[in-house]
């Protein structure tokens, strides 16, 4: 029987919870997760209709990215959309869940996806996420040691850029004691015992850290395991804000702008002075992007990208980048395919529906 957690999982291996921001509220807004799951519904922000339609369709799971219960409250009274989509979806036992920042920072998320949506090659975060990584140092007896590697691949260890399973492995010899009372794996109490080890360094995720911790202990032969975690200041291409990424040829500024315009969609397109200069490197952001604009200048990108703009940033960029803004809603109405992507992978005959409620708060003449 697939529960609705089951499917909130798939999810959250792309996007774990811990990527989203301080201020965010990514995850189960409302719900219980164990229950059987009878369809999903899919969308970018949820109002009345879009509850309306979960419940018309069958289906007990909503699937957003804007999370519906984003700001704190302290009543239920049905005031606003967002008190009447809650009480509603309580009252019909609907599961209401929102990847939010987690999916904008993650690999493969958001920004990523827009662009392969229009075309772009060797995409790559822009701003890594920094003083996210933590290093484990641990010995263990020769002979177990391919196991507790093992143990700690499977705990989300090991994994550096695109490569997994990375370690690195030094052979030497420990020593120890037994203390009275105890009772050692090898060796005998009260004698000085030097067994061969190996020195295993691996690198983590600081989120991972307590998975990867209960692994080792489970896998660790010894009664008193000896291991390190250190705080490194590397950068972390995994996750983070922002893409870059090259297009196959070079493109005419204006030529390209139309181009981004029809295949994302877009009703209105603002962008900067154009510079004179053809496009080539792509760096982008969905959403609220427009502080990562500098970062894309440094970089060295011809365009920059995103859902959202102040006026003044348009006169910032001067002619040193070309800046396209397209609408937080075009920016980031991607999500829904990510989320189908993920869950028709994994359960290829679960009923996954697109919402067909347009609830772009922003509307053009």
């Amino acid at each position: 029987m697939l529960r609705i957690k089951d499917i909130l999982k798939e999810i959250e291996e792309l996007a774990p919870l811990p990527l989203q921001e301080g201020y965010d509220n990514s995850g189960v807004q409302v719900g219980d997760v164990n229950r059987p799951a009878t369809g999903a519904l899919l969308c970018l922000d949820v109002t009345e209709e879009v509850v309306d339609e979960a419940i018309d369709r069958g289906c007990n799971l909503i699937i957003s990215h804007h999370p519906l219960a984003f700001k704190p409250f302290k009543s239920l009274t049905g005031k606003n959309y967002i008190e009447r989509s809650l009480i509603k979806a309580c009252k019909h036992d609907l599961v209401v869940y929102s990847a939010h920042t987690n999916l904008d920072n993650a690999f493969g998320g958001v920004s990523y996806k827009l662009g392969e949506m229009i075309g772009l090659q060797n995409i790559r975060t822009l701003s890594p996420r920094r003083d996210s990584l933590l290093k484990l140092v641990t010995f263990v007896p020769t002979e177990y040691a391919e196991g507790v590697r093992h143990a700690l691949f499977q705990a989300g260890a090991g994994g550096i850029g695109k490569y997994d399973s990375c370690s690195y492995n030094l052979r030497g010899e420990g020593t120890f004691r037994a203390g009275v009372g105890t009772h050692p794996f090898v060796g005998k109490e009260g004698t000085l015992h030097t067994e061969e080890e190996i020195r295993i360094e691996t690198i983590l995720p600081v989120f991972r850290k307590t998975a990867v911790l209960r692994a080792l202990l489970s896998a660790y032969p010894y009664e008193e395991p000896a291991y390190d975690f250190y705080s490194l200041q590397n950068s972390w291409d995994m996750a983070g804000s922002g893409v870059v990424g090259e297009l196959p040829a070079a493109e005419d500024e204006l030529s390209f702008l139309q181009r981004i315009k029809a295949v994302l969609r877009v009703d209105c397109l603002k962008h900067s002075v154009l510079t004179g200069r053809p496009v080539r490197e792509v760096a982008l952001c969905g959403g609220s992007g427009a502080f990562l604009v500098n970062e894309a200048i440094a970089y060295g990108a011809d365009v920059f990208i995103t859902g959202e703009a102040r006026y003044n940033d348009f006169y910032d960029v001067e002619d040193r980048i070309l800046l396209a803004v397209i609408g937080h809603y075009k920016s980031e109405v991607c999500t829904k395919e990510i989320f189908y992507n993920i869950i028709s992978k994994k359960f290829p005959t679960f009923a996954v529906h697109f919402s067909n409620v347009n609830s772009n708060p922003v509307n053009y003449l």
